[in-house]
């Protein structure tokens, strides 16, 4: 009784971020739109203008916000994962013996891994017992490794990776757009309010409040949305930021960039009209992905294909390295 007890403290503790989220959400239509909209505005005409344009704003807002918490996460393939005697055995030898299993395993097996360890070896997940795909991480929370990872963020219960990071963009973006609109909207009526212009004590309330709840959210949005958007432009991740991954040749930060456009293309998909739409259009499998040092010692031309990525063109050798979507299930996205 005790474990399924805890078991089930665990998860409300879990959901209690995204829980709070979505009451200030609801709260905030009913403030702005019956409180504020219906109750305060005079004006027909401003009326009907602040409630054609809120409710764009808080459909999007909500529908990325929704798919950043219910979209699963990209799972290691099971090609990845060591059979249980080798995983047993792999335990037991050395560390030099471990590189060569590892590494003898990720050959015949022909698994697309570039990522090393610091001696050399291919990334072992020691709970998982399998070998991890590039830029893959194992996250405690969500019990498994996950793909491309970025974190594991509670406000929306999920594991920020591959299939989840363009939602999660996304998703800051449309917040960060929501709480501007609400609060440049509402200042007029906040002044009214704070300077006892109007008697309406609830809707005062509901206003004084409201504003001080979107300007206080879009304040820290600004500085994680853009500093996502910074991650998006360089192609790394929040764990590559803070530790710069590890290729045959060393670790290179820079090692997944293909120039500010192709990185964007890269999370957002080529098919424009679906930049600004929370549906998967990322590119590949979560599992491969090009990198720019991949011809680094074969015809010495890596300049000139870094100088033609920074402009934008998608070299057509590098986007081939993106796999072919075999590891990944899209009707689950």
């Amino acid at each position: 009784m005790a474990p399924a007890v805890i078991r089930i403290c665990c998860v409300a503790v879990r959901w209690t971020p995204v829980i709070f989220i979505s009451a200030i959400v609801v709260w905030s239509y009913y403030a702005y739109v019956v409180q504020m909209c219906f109750l305060t505005v005079e004006s027909i005409a401003e009326r009907v203008l602040y409630l054609l344009l809120f409710h764009p704003f808080i459909v999007m807002f909500a529908w990325s916000y929704a798919k950043t918490i219910f979209t699963p996460v990209g799972r290691v393939p099971k090609v990845f994962f060591l059979p249980s005697q080798l995983a047993d055995r792999l335990m037991r030898e050395s560390e030099e013996d471990q590189k060569n299993t590892l590494i003898e395993f990720a050959r015949n097996n022909n698994l697309p891994v570039q990522n090393r360890t610091h001696i050399g070896a291919p990334r072992y997940c020691e709970k998982c017992k399998c070998i991890k795909p590039d830029r893959s991480h194992h996250c405690s929370v969500c019990g498994t490794c996950v793909l491309k990872m970025d974190h594991h963020c509670p406000w929306v219960n999920n594991c920020v990776g591959f299939t989840t990071y363009k939602f999660f963009v996304m998703f800051l973006g449309y917040a960060l757009l929501y709480c501007l609109f609400v609060a440049v909207t509402s200042l007029k009526y906040f002044i009214q309010f704070w300077s006892g212009g109007v008697g309406n004590n609830m809707g005062k309330f509901h206003v004084l409040f409201l504003f001080f709840v979107a300007v206080m959210f879009a304040i820290s949005l600004i500085s994680l949305f853009g500093y996502h958007c910074y991650l998006t432009a360089k192609n790394r991740s929040t764990l590559e930021s803070f530790r710069s991954p590890i290729f045959q040749s060393g670790p290179d930060k820079n090692g997944f960039s293909l120039g500010k456009y192709n990185n964007f293309i890269e999370i957002f998909g080529e098919n424009k009209l679906m930049w600004f739409v929370p549906t998967f259009t990322s590119a590949g499998d979560g599992v491969t992905f090009p990198t720019r040092t991949v011809d680094l010692d074969s015809d010495g031309l890596l300049a000139d294909r870094q100088r033609w990525m920074e402009e934008g063109e998608l070299d057509s050798h590098l986007n081939n390295g993106y796999g072919s979507n075999r590891y990944l299930d899209h009707d689950k996205l």
